[in-house]
C-alpha cells in the first residue's frame, strides 16, 4: 500500500470522500424519514418496529468485524465498488417490502443495508482519516458534516415525499439508482492507505492459485512430501493476518475508543430510527413534521461539524468530547420531557449539536496509527453496530410503556459512561525506543 501522494490525489480524494459521505446520509435519512409510511404500511408497533431494525444491525456486526481484515486482502477499491452495489440493492428491498407488504422483504433489506454499509464504513473511515493525516489538521469532522449534509437534504426529500404521496418504492428506488452511479465514479478517487499495488495484487493471485493447486494434488495424492508443508505456511500465514486484524480486541484504549462510539452510536442512531415517530406519536404532529424535525436535528448536527474542527484543533479531543457529551444529555432530556412542543425543538438541537463531534473524535483517535487503523477501526465500528444492535428494541419495548419520548431519556446512561471515558480519545504518542503506544496527556 502506498503512502506518497501527490497535493492533487489528495485534493481529489477529499472531496471525493465528502461526496460520498453525502450520499450515505442522503440515503440513509431520506429512508428514515418515511419510517411512519413504513410502520403504517405494516400495521406495526413500535416495540415490532424495533425488532425489524435488530436485522440492519445484526447484519452489521456480522461485517464489522472482518471488515478490517477484507481491506488488508483485497483493498478498499474492491471492497467498495461490491458495497456500493449491495447498498443500492437493499435500498430497493427496504422500498419494496412495506408497498407489498411483506415484513420479511423489508427485513431482508435491512439486513442486507448493514452488511453493506458497515463493509463500506471501515475503508471509508480509514481514508478519510489518511487525508486528515497528510493535511496535518484535524478535518475528519468536515467529512461527517457531509454526511450530515446529505442527511439533511435526504430527510427533506423524505418530507417532500410524504407530503406528496410519493409511493415509497419510487423514491427509494430512483434514490439507489442515482447513488450508484455517484459511487462507481467516485470510489477510484479515494484509494490511498487501502490501495494494493500491481505487485501486491499479483502475489495475492499467484498465493491464492497456488493454494488451489497445491489442494488439487493433496487431493490426488500426487505431492511431494515438501508440498503439505508449503500448503501449512501459506495457511498460518493467512491466519496470522486474520489474528493481527483481530488483535486490536486487545487493547484496552481500542476497546474504550468503541465504549465511547458505542454511546454516540446510541444518540446518533436513535434519533435517526426514534425521532420522526417520538414527533409524531408524542406531540400529534404529521409525518411531515416528524421528518422536518429529523432535519433540524441533522441540522444542528452539520453546524457543529462544519465549525467544531477548529475548537478541536484549540482545545483538544478530550475536552470537546466531554462537553459534546453533557450537550447531548441535556439535549435528550429536554425533548423527553418538554412540555411544550417549541421546548421540544430546543432540545433536539441540543441533541444534535453534542451527538455531532464524538463519532469523529472516535474514529480518529483510532486512526492514529495508519498501520494498524483498519483493524482499530473495524473494532471500534463493531461498537458502533452493538449499539444499533441493542438500542432499536429495548428502546422500542420501553417505548410501549412510557411513549418514544420518554424512552429515548434512557441514552443518557450510556453517554455518561461515554464521557466517564473520554480521556482515551487524546492523541498517542509513539516513543522511539519501544513499539508501544500511551495516551497523551496534553490535549
Amino acid at each position: 500500500m502506498t503512502s506518497s501522494n501527490s497535493a492533487a490525489q489528495i485534493a481529489r480524494a477529499r472531496w471525493s470522500l465528502i461526496v460520498l459521505f453525502a450520499l450515505l446520509g442522503l440515503s440513509y435519512s431520506s429512508w428514515l424519514g418515511r419510517l411512519p409510511t413504513v410502520k403504517e404500511a405494516l400495521n406495526l408497533t413500535e416495540s415490532q418496529l424495533g425488532v425489524v431494525f435488530l436485522a440492519g444491525a445484526i447484519g452489521s456486526l456480522c461485517c464489522v468485524t472482518i471488515a478490517g481484515h477484507l481491506v488488508v486482502r483485497v483493498g478498499g477499491r474492491t471492497l467498495l465498488t461490491i458495497s456500493a452495489v449491495g447498498i443500492s440493492v437493499a435500498f430497493i428491498l427496504e422500498g419494496l417490502g412495506p408497498t407489498l407488504g411483506s415484513v420479511p422483504l423489508l427485513a431482508l433489506g435491512i439486513f442486507l443495508n448493514g452488511c453493506f454499509v458497515a463493509l463500506t464504513n471501515v475503508p471509508q473511515n480509514v481514508e478519510t482519516a489518511a487525508v486528515e493525516r497528510r493535511v496535518g489538521r484535524a478535518i475528519l469532522p468536515h467529512f461527517h458534516a457531509a454526511y450530515s449534509i446529505g442527511a439533511v437534504v435526504g430527510a427533506l426529500i423524505g418530507a417532500a415525499c410524504a407530503a406528496a404521496d410519493v409511493p415509497l418504492v419510487t423514491q427509494l428506488s430512483v434514490t439507489a439508482v442515482v447513488t450508484l452511479v455517484v459511487r462507481l465514479v467516485l470510489i477510484p478517487n479515494i484509494v490511498l492507505d487501502t490501495h494494493l499495488s500491481d505487485e501486491e495484487r499479483w502475489d495475492r493471485a499467484r498465493t491464492a492459485r497456488q493454494r488451489r493447486v497445491e489442494r488439487a494434488e493433496v487431493r490426488a495424492g500426487i505431492v511431494t512430501p515438501t508440498q503439505p508443508r508449503t500448503l501449512a505456511v501459506l495457511l498460518r500465514s493467512r491466519r496470522a493476518s486474520l489474528g493481527q486484524a483481530l488483535g486490536a480486541w486487545r487493547e484496552p484504549r481500542t476497546v474504550l475508543i468503541g465504549v465511547i462510539i458505542f454511546a454516540a452510536a446510541m444518540s446518533e442512531g436513535s434519533a435517526n430510527n426514534w425521532l420522526a415517530i417520538a414527533v409524531v406519536t408524542g406531540f400529534d404532529r404529521p409525518e411531515a413534521t416528524g421528518a422536518l424535525m429529523l432535519s433540524v436535528f441533522l441540522v444542528s448536527m452539520t453546524v457543529v461539524r462544519l465549525a467544531g474542527t477548529r475548537v478541536i484543533d484549540r482545545y483538544g479531543r478530550v475536552a470537546v468530547l466531554s462537553v459534546s457529551g453533557v450537550t447531548s444529555m441535556v439535549g435528550l432530556i429536554v425533548f423527553g420531557v418538554a412540555p411544550h412542543f417549541s421546548v421540544a425543538v430546543l432540545g433536539i438541537v441540543l441533541w444534535g449539536a453534542g451527538a455531532a463531534l464524538a463519532v469523529p473524535l472516535g474514529i480518529s483517535a483510532a486512526s492514529d496509527d495508519p498501520l494498524k487503523a483498519a483493524a482499530r477501526v473495524s473494532v471500534v465500528s463493531a461498537f458502533a453496530s452493538s449499539a444499533s444492535l441493542a438500542a432499536p428494541p429495548v428502546l422500542g419495548f420501553v417505548a410501549e410503556v412510557t411513549g418514544t419520548r420518554l424512552a429515548l431519556t434512557l441514552i443518557v446512561v450510556f453517554l455518561a459512561v461515554g464521557v466517564a471515558v473520554s480521556r482515551n480519545v487524546a492523541p498517542i504518542q509513539r516513543h522511539s525506543s519501544e513499539d508501544t503506544v500511551v495516551p497523551d496527556e496534553k490535549v
